[in-house]
């Protein structure tokens, strides 16, 4: 007789528990797109403050899971395959994070739905021992009851708040009207999102988790296909945790990139390198009158310029330059391009006697093709007649 009751108390256990099945904590290898520099530019702007996963563990996720070469194992594999995913993927911000599981059996503890981790301060390690303590899955899908135990989890919750639901959508009764109450509870502060991890024979379940999102009013439904690659879940990660902003613009008044004293508004040449004695536009080159009118000679007042130019091909010993001769437009354009040229080399020679490799020099002549100043001044005309450097090396 005790041994015919063991039996059939044995029985009605496994009918409960729907004969729990353990699940894998072995994850197939995974590359998130990384947020970070999206979020620090201003690009993504935080607008959720803590989220709760709730898990469906019910013995409709032991089946396996058809959907897509890209999963093996059960539709709760897969579950907790989304979750790494997701946890990898989400950017360094603060959060909170929870974790509640629902279906019934030992895998739930006897329960309906099960707190596998209460809302706390997240962390990606933390929120990865939630995902592995998804064990097995068994029983029934009391959805709804998860959603109802989720209000009191949600209250540890600062902030705006995103409940993420991972179910086949095979349900006992509607939980639409529960997640209503729920978002009655919460408001504006609460959106939901739902996952759908079916078979084809679960296709009439996606509808269930749909009319959930839209209890929420804010939140979206999407499938285990649709997020499964990097791209897929990087968008879920962005549109459950951001919204889009506004990158502050930089005064460029403010910047000095290559730090040679003209702001980066001011600067003509951004890439000045480290040394350089630069004009008032930023550029590297012989300052005001560098070269008597038709002339191609250099004055020995400019030594300390030349002298500035050795020095700088020494302290960048990878920098190869092209010396730019420029002319006033006094003269025929084949005149002054031939005039221009004379003064690029002329620098060039200088330069090598000096000690620079010549194999690091180039010299052009521009003529009159690229004048900094007016040519209807005396003062404009002597500023055009320059030398300037410009770095090969980038």
């Amino acid at each position: 007789m005790k041994t015919n009751l063991m039996i059939t108390a044995a029985l009605a256990g496994a009918v409960l528990s729907g004969c729990a099945t353990q699940s894998s904590n072995n994850f197939p290898p995974f590359q998130a797109e990384d947020l970070n520099a999206l979020v620090k530019s201003g690009r993504l702007v935080q607008k959720t403050n803590s989220f709760l996963v709730v898990n469906d563990s019910s013995s409709s996720m032991s089946r396996i899971y058809l959907n897509s070469q890209d999963y093996s194992g059960t539709k709760l594999d897969v579950e907790k395959a989304l979750l790494n995913k997701f946890n990898k993927s989400i950017p360094s911000i603060p959060l909170m994070s929870g974790l509640r599981s629902f279906g019934y059996g030992p895998c739930l503890d006897w329960s309906a739905t099960k707190l596998n981790q209460p809302v706390q301060n997240y962390t990606q390690a933390g929120f990865d021992s939630a995902i592995t303590s998804l064990q097995c899955s068994s029983g029934g899908t009391p959805l709804a009851d998860a959603l109802q135990e989720s209000s009191r989890d949600l209250a540890n919750a600062s902030g705006n708040i995103a409940m993420i639901v991972l179910s086949d959508g095979i349900e006992e009764s509607s939980p639409a009207p529960t997640a209503a109450t729920l978002k009655a509870q919460y408001g504006d502060r609460l959106c939901i999102y739902t996952v759908w991890v079916g078979n084809d024979q679960d296709a009439a379940g996606q509808a269930v988790l749909q009319s959930i999102a839209d209890a929420s009013g804010c939140g979206f439904s999407t499938t285990a296909d649709a997020i499964s690659t990097p791209r897929g879940m990087s968008d879920f990660v962005k549109n459950v945790f951001f919204k889009a902003g506004t990158p502050a613009v930089a005064d460029c008044s403010k910047l000095d990139d290559d730090k040679d004293g003209v702001n980066n508004c001011a600067d003509k040449c951004a890439d000045t390198p480290k040394g350089a004695i630069v004009d008032k536009n930023g550029c590297w080159a012989f300052r005001g009158v560098l070269f008597d009118f038709d002339k191609a000679d250099i004055k020995s007042k400019y030594s300390p310029l030349i002298q500035n130019a050795v020095d700088v091909m020494k302290l960048n010993p990878g920098l190869t330059v092209e010396i730019q001769g420029h002319t006033d437009s006094y003269g025929t354009d084949a005149y002054n391009e031939k005039l221009s040229e004379r003064r690029a080399n002329a620098v060039r020679n200088e330069l090598i006697k000096q000690g620079v490799d010549g194999k690091r020099l180039t010299a052009v002549g521009f003529g009159e093709s690229k004048p900094v100043e007016s040519n209807d001044t005396d003062e404009g005309r002597a500023y055009n007649r320059r030398v300037e450097y410009k770095r090969t090396d980038r």
